[in-house]
């Protein structure tokens, strides 16, 4: 049985935990970057079902064990991201995987740089391409409080006071990263324009909280770049990776079928 992503121990880049599952002979490479107050161990499940694929993830700086790194900028994350790509050295095509806040950086690492044969992202925000009827708030400036209010509000209540008082707490230490994630999020610069971007793109979303919003984005992307496809996973909430995987890996390993026909 393919036992998923393992961190690497003793880190091979100074300051960011990375965990790794490798095949001997990986069909391609998917590099995986987390949202807001996650970290690089959710896309286990994920890896599990793409066990011919080498799957890279990493805790963004400010996160879990890459806290020593400190809260980054978008710029920042960026930077990190070629990082994990230059030790990393991948095996066949590169495709990079995002999720929420972990999208965006995907998505400007491909507007702003050649090398991904793909980039598949899961409701990443792009407040700028269409703004939210109800916007992200600006964060307060405490941070431990502003993870327990985002914990609330994108997960659930019920969720929160079920967590232990350790992982309440391990979520209040994110606080910091997540709080940077925000301002970054709310930030009134495009950090890049759509038609930038001339890597094949998909763009995934659920069909649960947030629905309409996403369909709209969805028609607005691939209206302003026909390279940005869409897909929607049904009965998916914003946390896919983790109720999801048999479903985003059909769709990783379909995107890069596809991308590979038109080669």
């Amino acid at each position: 049985m393919n036992p998923g992503l393992r961190y690497l121990e003793p880190t091979p880049i100074s300051g960011l935990a990375v965990a790794r599952h490798r095949p001997r002979a990986p069909r391609a490479t998917v590099v995986a970057i987390h949202g807001g107050l996650d970290r690089g161990a959710s896309f286990t499940r994920l890896s599990r079902r793409l066990e011919d694929f080498e799957v890279i993830a990493y805790d963004r700086r400010g996160y879990q064990r890459s806290r020593q790194r400190g809260p980054g900028t978008l710029d920042q994350h960026l930077a990190d991201l070629a990082e994990v790509l230059d030790w990393a050295q991948p095996s066949g095509p590169l495709m990079l995987f995002g999720h929420s806040f972990g999208g965006l950086v995907a998505m400007t690492y491909a507007a702003r740089h050649r090398g991904p044969r793909l980039v598949i992202v899961y409701e990443s925000p792009l407040p700028w391409v269409l703004a939210r009827p109800s916007p992200t708030p600006a964060p307060g400036e405490n941070a431990a409080l502003e993870a327990e209010r985002f914990f609330r509000r994108v997960v659930s209540d019920a969720a929160w006071e079920h967590l232990s008082h350790a992982e309440q707490e391990s979520r209040r230490l994110d606080g910091p990263a997540l709080r940077a994630d925000l301002v970054s999020m709310t930030d009134p610069l495009s950090p890049f324009e759509l038609d930038e971007i001339t890597t094949p793109v998909r763009y995934l979303h659920g069909d649960q909280r947030s629905a309409t919003y996403y369909h709209a984005l969805a028609r607005s992307l691939h209206a302003a770049n026909p390279l940005i496809t869409v897909a929607e996973i049904a009965g998916a909430g914003h946390g896919a990776h983790l109720s999801h995987p048999d479903h985003l890996a059909a769709e990783v390993r379909r995107a890069l079928d596809e991308t590979g026909r038109g080669t």
